[in-house]
């Protein structure tokens, strides 16, 4: 397909995925089972974390060039924070009831991306989470997301 959009093109941009993380995290701070992680969250957490999601979606580096990180600082965030199974199913659970209030595109081959992304970045979060050792170095780029195999969105 030419001209294939990014996911974050085909989400909108920016200021999508900072109502997507707004929504969500308003949920996680009252789900019983999260609020103690998030609890001492930043002002700032939510939007940071829209600009690594969009960054890794295809969109501008803005979590790399204004937020000051890098993949190794995300990871770090994790670190010893001893999530469990139940934390991420839970996590992402919120964060798909998110994309739906606020209504991303709900087609096929954009969820698949999404919740592909989702589950390979939550396990490696988890995984992460139990130990204290740092596995991404800091020269190491940010990771890509996009379309897999489909080469892109459905169209007729």
């Amino acid at each position: 397909m030419k001209n294939t959009p990014s996911l974050y093109e085909w989400v909108g941009g920016q200021l999508v995925f900072e109502r997507l993380t707004e929504v969500f995290y308003a949920k996680v701070l009252k789900d019983d089972l999260l609020e103690p992680v998030f609890r001492h969250m930043s002002p700032d957490h939510s939007r940071h974390v829209a600009h690594f999601i969009a960054e890794v979606f295809g969109g501008p580096p803005v979590y790399t060039t204004e937020d000051g990180g890098s993949h190794a600082a995300m990871v770090r965030h994790h670190l010893a924070r001893k999530l469990t199974e139940a934390q991420r199913r839970q996590w992402i659970s919120l964060l798909l009831d998110s994309a739906d209030e606020i209504g991303l595109p709900d087609d096929p081959e954009f969820r698949s991306a999404l919740v592909g992304y989702l589950e390979w970045g939550s396990r490696i979060a988890v995984i992460n989470s139990q130990t204290t050792d740092n596995p991404v170095n800091e020269s190491e780029p940010m990771p890509r997301w996009g379309w897999g195999e489909t080469g892109g969105p459905y169209q007729p």
